[in-house]
């Protein structure tokens, strides 16, 4: 009996001393285990291939780090946003929240709302643009507000659905510039926008300028300015509404986030390895070709955003009731 517990205890101070030598030691954050982030949105869609985008080249920069996406749809979106926000505070839970939680708690279909997120980067923010027939008699952004202001009511403009972001950027244009319009939903999608536009059937629209591109490069639409600070990557030759005297704002981003109280040490690691991808060349390459126009807003600046977006979202929502 004496020799089986002198063997054991043998046995255990082996094991511990393998643990204790540099092939057993802990691998440090983000290597220390897998990291699941939340999709909120179906596989193959803009969110999806963004999220799962940006996860690859974040693994090149975190050497021995895995992320391990987990696609979450339901409730539009909602159950994968709330799954993220009630995940445990490691660093090891991580979610895509879209510019729809800026608008869910004002229309009473979801109470979580920024606060309940850290950000680490929004690899996109695709913003509202102007975009008309492309034998239109309007070649500028105060051409159309003229025209519009001569036509009170009378220009059909068409949105996504009632209180969706497009016909939130068409209000948000209206009180800007003092013009009114006749909103025209299109529920099923940008596709009968386009087809509605290059058929005459409306006169405008504001909406992601890229899902336009193949229309726009036919010659069939035409783009007047983009409602973002900086010209997109996709239409660089587009004003934007902030150079012609406008800043205002109005873009469907996606950004990736941690649970509030995740610790700073990891938030810092996350965010430092998002801006070096994110500003890569192959990164941004990567999202041209996938028709994605490629952002870079990292940690407190993508906070910010989604501060403003809450604040802008319930304004305008109040009037799309």
């Amino acid at each position: 009996m004496k020799k089986i517990l002198a063997l054991i205890l043998s046995l255990f101070m082996l094991t511990l001393a393998a643990a204790g030598c540099g092939g057993g030691k802990k691998a440090a954050y983000p290597a220390d285990g897998d990291i699941t982030v939340i999709i909120p949105k179906a596989p193959g869609g803009g969110t999806d291939v963004s999220a799962r985008g940006l996860l690859q080249f974040l693994e090149k920069e975190l050497p021995g780090s895995k992320f391990v996406a987990v696609n979450r749809p339901d409730g539009g979106g909602v159950t994968g946003m709330v799954e993220t926000a009630r995940a445990k505070a490691d660093g090891h839970t991580l979610g895509m929240v879209t510019v729809e939680l800026a608008m869910f708690p004002h229309q009473g279909k979801c109470k979580n709302t920024y606060a309940d997120y850290v950000s680490i980067c929004a690899p996109i923010a695709a913003p509202a643009a102007l975009i008309v027939a492309k034998d239109a008699p309007y070649n500028s952004l105060d051409e159309f507000v003229a025209y519009a202001k001569a036509n009170p009511g009378k220009v059909q403009m068409g949105n996504s659905g009632t209180g969706a972001i497009w016909h939130i950027a068409s209000l948000n244009f209206e009180e800007e510039f003092g013009v009114q319009f006749k909103h025209v939903p299109y529920p099923k999608g940008t596709a009968d926008i386009a087809a509605a536009l290059a058929g005459k059937h409306i006169q405008a629209t504001l909406s992601d300028p890229s899902v336009f591109k193949s229309q726009v490069d036919a010659g069939n639409l035409k783009i007047l300015a983009v409602m973002a600070a900086t010209r997109s990557n996709i239409y660089p030759d587009v004003p934007t509404f902030k150079e012609l005297g406008h800043d205002m704002t109005v873009r469907a981003w996606a950004t990736l986030v941690a649970p509030k109280g995740t610790p700073k040490e990891k938030l810092d690691v996350l965010r430092a390895a998002a801006k070096k991808a994110c500003e890569s060349k192959e990164f941004k390459d990567y999202f041209m070709k996938q028709g994605i126009d490629p952002t870079a807003i990292i940690g407190d600046d993508a906070d910010k955003m989604m501060a403003e977006d809450h604040a802008m979202y319930g304004k305008f929502l109040k009037l799309a009731k």
